[in-house]
């Protein structure tokens, strides 16, 4: 039987991916669980949701980025990992997590409205994330982990940015640190607090205007003159 299954493997590439991958992905949702202080319990349906994503769609497309990369970028030099990871930001990442946000929102049974909402939200947050990210391990994985070890730091690396979009699932446009946030959110926030300054100014204003009219006022009696 596992003669069989690792000739499989070995015959069809992407079904080794789509393996890891419904390992991977599930345990990351898994560990993201439980580092979210909000939850009271663990959500077994989201844990489900994860590994059909990962299984079936995020594998198949990782599976046919890496054999394109492979022809744009050939070569196993240090220099070919750093373009290889440039290319992926540039080309993959963006496919990726669209389809990380579009796919997951969908098995939720979310209203399409809401799923590109999601999208739009936090499309360039986590690109920001990956960028900062991705080439980095990639070019130490090339430059100082033996070949033989490079997919276990690959596959370490993709836990941890799978917990990642998880919690970037989860969290809110507006509790994302600034440096993450969207442009036009925090012009907008930053347009409301000018704008909530202002009305407590003028409030004040008001305040002190009334108050400059009442101390006029007292200094004349009911008759209109003034008290000495």
């Amino acid at each position: 039987m596992l003669k069989a299954i690792r000739r499989a493997g070995e015959k069809y590439p992407i079904l080794r991916g789509m393996a890891t991958y419904s390992v991977l992905w599930p345990t990351s949702n898994l560990v993201q669980q439980s580092m979210d202080k909000s939850r009271d319990k663990y959500d077994p349906i989201e844990t489900l949701r994860y590994f059909v994503l990962g299984t079936f769609a995020t594998a198949p497309t990782v599976y046919v980025w890496v054999k394109l990369a492979g022809k744009i970028v050939k070569g196993n030099l240090l220099r070919h990992a750093i373009l290889k990871a440039g290319l992926e930001q540039i080309l993959f990442a963006p496919v990726g997590q669209t389809q990380f946000y579009l796919g997951i929102t969908l098995l939720e049974g979310r209203p399409w409205d809401q799923c590109v909402k999601e999208w739009r939200d936090k499309l360039i947050p986590t690109w920001k994330v990956a960028v900062c990210f991705w080439p980095v391990v990639q070019t130490v994985n090339f430059a100082y982990v033996a070949e033989k070890n490079r997919v276990v730091v690959v596959s370490v690396a993709s836990f941890l940015w799978t917990i990642f979009l998880s919690y970037m699932h989860h969290i809110d446009q507006t509790s994302l640190p600034p440096f993450l946030r969207k442009t036009g959110t925090a012009v907008v926030e930053a347009k409301e607090c000018r704008q909530e300054e202002a009305g407590e100014a003028s409030d004040n204003q008001y305040e002190d205007t009334s108050a400059s009219i009442n101390s006029n006022c007292q200094e004349f009696d009911s008759n209109g003159h003034e008290v000495l």
